[in-house]
């Protein structure tokens, strides 16, 4: 993983768990300081000091988007997606990981916690830069526009109000500000248009780190697309679905486009749909879902981040298998995007991607799956793999006790469970490399906004389901969108949004608390508690 260049006297005190590749992490401690200014701030002096401080934002938001935790357990593991059961005494971490799914978190839940400070900090990063007495370039102002763009965004979209904090403010002291609904639209919006003019512009297959006009544009349609959950008004407005269409239009005419081979997208190198991406590892989406021996790569998985069989049963094929070979011929009717278990050994070793340490021309471990893995798992050489206590290592559909044998998040042994793969490690077990924007994401968010301005999308998604090996639809609902964006977007961070926007996500799935089905107002995470002590401009949010 990078070096993150850390400022670490202005904004808060982080006390992180070694290791972000660790199999549970969740020792967070955060000083209880809302974003404050050095004393006597009066702007970045330099071009250059403005470029540096860019360079540490950039690196700073990798390791939040890398980490399993904070922002990728409020969007992912909250919903039907995933989940982490606990096994014997693994994954229990005093219950913080089921209560992400149990929607029965509180106010002081560390990953709650983590989200408002990382987020809210990097934001005042960036109004530093774009403070009108810094010497920042050009780009520079971009840069920071896009990035105080996206933080403000992110603890819109899960608090529902953002506190901003003037840099250029007579009293630096004073309680930030607090923007709600389409306050907080107008400002995000704001800096999405100055990021659009003065970021450089990208072609598909660059090499996309960092913010390019359509990594912009990306996120102004994300912000329009949710524009009448964040302000309340129940709608969308033709005029947000119509802009969404012409961003979506902008964005393909620098060659953007739909991708074949699925799984290649999420091998490091260019392609034509990655917008922008991460530099920050890749092991915790690969090494948390898989068994302690799935693979010889990186000392095994830790056995932790599963999926529901009701979300498995959104994709094509038989429900209890998901079979495939080495050249990737599916043998159980599933889709592309399902993924399979291969059942031959070995992928031939290229030098590309991979390692083959004993020399025999085949990538070791390399019979990891794709997708979805359930049933047996299979070694290099084809042979059936056992878990630790020398049993059949076959994955499981359900959740249940070793204890009772009845449903349950808790007790589980080591193969219950569908597990959920993206990145192989075949690819390079820890290669820096996580996409965030990606084009067929926008494809489909122009095809959301033709719905909901009385147009229809049929055509459009049939030809991505086509591309996708996947049986054309007669025509396209609402739930038939949401689903095609479950299936095409797993585990890339967007989950929880897209159940909100569909007005899902307190839908009952299993092992949510009863309680929780049916409570908007588990729709946004709680304020945490000692920023309403600090910033009296904040309100709790209702249900808390």
């Amino acid at each position: 993983m990078k070096n993150f260049i850390k400022q670490t006297n202005r904004y808060f005190s982080l006390s992180l768990c070694v290791g972000i590749l660790l199999a549970s992490c969740t020792d967070l401690e955060v000083e209880p300081t809302d974003s404050l200014l050095d004393d006597g701030f009066t702007g970045i002096q330099t071009a250059e000091a403005a470029s540096s401080q860019i360079t540490a934002m950039y690196n700073d938001a990798y390791g939040y988007f890398g980490t399993q935790a904070n922002l990728y357990a409020l969007n992912e593991v909250t919903t039907d997606a995933l989940l982490v059961p606990t096994r014997g005494s693994d994954w229990g971490d005093n219950g913080i990981w089921r209560q992400m799914h149990q929607h029965s978190w509180t106010p002081e839940h560390s990953y709650i916690l983590g989200v408002w400070n990382e987020w809210n900090g990097l934001q005042l990063q960036a109004s530093e830069v774009l403070d009108s007495r810094s010497a920042s370039s050009t780009e520079s102002i971009g840069h920071a526009s896009f990035l105080r763009a996206l933080s403000m965004f992110i603890i819109l979209d899960n608090f529902g109000q953002v506190p901003y904090r003037d840099t250029e403010a007579a009293d630096p002291l004073a309680d930030p500000d607090v923007f709600t609904g389409e306050d907080a639209i107008t400002f995000i919006l704001s800096d999405l248009d100055t990021a659009i003019s003065n970021l450089p512009a990208s072609s598909a297959g660059d090499d996309n780190f960092r913010a390019t006009k359509s990594a912009a544009r990306f996120l102004k349609a994300k912000v329009l697309l949710n524009r009448h959950i964040y302000n309340g008004s129940g709608s969308a407005a033709s005029a947000d679905m119509t802009e969404v269409i012409s961003l979506v239009d902008a964005i393909e005419s620098d060659g953007y486009e739909l991708a074949s081979d699925y799984f290649d997208i999420f091998v490091p190198g260019g392609d034509t749909e990655t917008i922008w991406y991460a530099q920050t590892s890749a092991g915790t989406r690969i090494f948390n879902t898989l068994h302690y021996n799935s693979t010889e790569l990186g000392g095994g998985g830790w056995n932790g981040f599963s999926t529901l069989a009701e979300f498995y049963d959104l994709f094509e094929g038989d429900a209890d298998n998901n079979r495939g070979n080495n050249n990737g011929t599916l043998l159980d009717g599933q889709e592309e995007r399902r993924g399979f278990v291969p059942v031959e050994g070995g992928i031939t070793f290229d030098g590309t991607y991979g390692k083959d340490e004993n020399d025999d021309g085949i990538v070791d471990g390399s019979n990891v799956g794709f997708g979805f893995l359930v049933g047996q798992q299979y070694g290099p050489n084809g042979a059936a793999l056992e878990d630790r206590g020398g049993e059949p290592l076959s994955f499981t559909r359900e959740f249940v006790s070793a204890v009772n044998g009845q449903p349950s998040l808790v007790d589980n042994n080591e193969v219950t469970g569908i597990r959920v793969i993206k990145y192989n490690p075949r690819d390079g077990e820890f290669a820096n490399h996580i996409i965030f924007f990606r084009y067929s994401d926008a494809y489909l968010m122009k095809a959301e906004a033709m719905l909901r301005s009385g147009g229809d999308p049929t055509s459009m998604v049939n030809e991505l389901r086509t591309v996708r090996g996947a049986a054309p639809l007669g025509s396209v609902t609402e739930q038939d969108l949401l689903d095609e964006r479950a299936r095409e977007l797993y585990t890339e961070g967007w989950r929880r949004n897209d159940l909100i926007r569909f007005g899902q996500y307190t839908k009952d799935w299993e092992f949510k608390e009863a309680g929780a089905v049916g409570d908007t107002n588990r729709q946004l995470f709680p304020i945490p508690s000692a920023q309403l002590i600090l910033n009296p401009n904040l309100v709790q949010n209702p249900g808390y």
